[in-house]
């Protein structure tokens, strides 16, 4: 008796949940050369909306966590990620259409970041904070804090190593995220969501959508309740015009850039906001 194969219909992540599209769209994922692989969710700006509000609630958890805290759930990330490597080289080589061995390489290396930025959660304060000099009987320091949501176009080329570029930086300084995964690679996406989900990271930390990044990206650009806006795999859309609806809300933005994002601490110390405190000496 042959078994009847069930095509897995890939859901959004929102809010630590996995919720099919308010709108009840999905689209078809296609491999390399192709063929049909699964469906996954077309989020709405409904589903964006949502995302956002989930985010904004997680805020006050995870940006109020020590350092050490948010290195060692993001350690735990890469643990499992390694966990269910097969699984992720599976969905690469299928949809990027390359060998095992090379997709193999980007798991590694997705899972290598995740450890690198993991380490810097409780380094960047000193790297980005400081005392400062100044005249009088007084102490100036100065600290970075988090920006608060931060929205981000995930690399359009790049199943998974381009996802966590851009995603795992904006985690370390305690933001919470909505990204917006590669629209034609977005089966990783979703995995690393559920690693996400049985990990110890908060509900509504990391929101996850899958879809059309036309239709999406100018209403996250436009939100009022976005803080920051990484366009790095927004290369192909009118990325300009999608600067100017974030300036109207102050947002910070990075933009567009060909390939996956290199790591740095800038791109960490990037979505803070620095706070500086003044304390007048003890006078003996």
């Amino acid at each position: 008796m042959t078994h009847l194969a069930i095509p897995k219909t890939y859901k959004l992540y929102i809010g630590g949940k996995f919720p099919r599209s308010e709108s009840g769209r999905t689209y078809g994922v296609l491999s390399a050369r192709g063929a049909f692989l699964a469906n996954a969710a077309k989020a709405s700006r409904k589903d964006a909306r949502d995302a956002v509000v989930a985010a904004r609630a997680a805020v006050p958890g995870w940006s109020g966590a020590t350092g050490y805290n948010r290195g060692q759930v993001l350690y735990r990330i890469a643990e499992l990620l390694e966990g269910r490597r097969a699984q992720f080289v599976d969905e690469i080589g299928a949809t990027e259409g390359v060998s095992a061995a090379a997709a193999g390489r980007q798991v590694d290396d997705a899972i290598d970041l995740w450890i690198w930025y993991a380490g810097w959660a409780d380094k960047y304060v000193q790297v980005a904070g400081n005392g400062n000099p100044v005249s009088g009987p007084y102490f100036n320091i100065s600290t970075p804090e988090p920006t608060g949501v931060v929205a981000i176009v995930a690399p359009q080329d790049s199943a998974l190593l381009g996802l966590v570029s851009v995603l795992a930086p904006a985690l370390v300084a305690g933001n919470t995220v909505v990204v917006l995964a590669s629209e034609r690679l977005p089966l990783s996406a979703i995995s690393l969501s559920e690693v996400l989900a049985t990990s110890d990271v908060p509900g509504g930390v990391v929101n996850v959508l899958t879809g059309s990044t036309a239709e999406i990206t100018p209403w996250l650009a436009s939100h009022a309740d976005v803080n920051a806006l990484d366009l790095a795999g927004a290369g192909a859309l009118e990325w300009i015009d999608l600067q100017i609806a974030a300036a109207d809300s102050l947002k910070r933005v990075l933009p567009p850039e060909t390939g996956v994002a290199a790591p740095t601490v800038e791109r960490v110390t990037f979505f803070t906001e620095t706070k500086t405190v003044w304390h007048t000496k003890a006078l003996i």
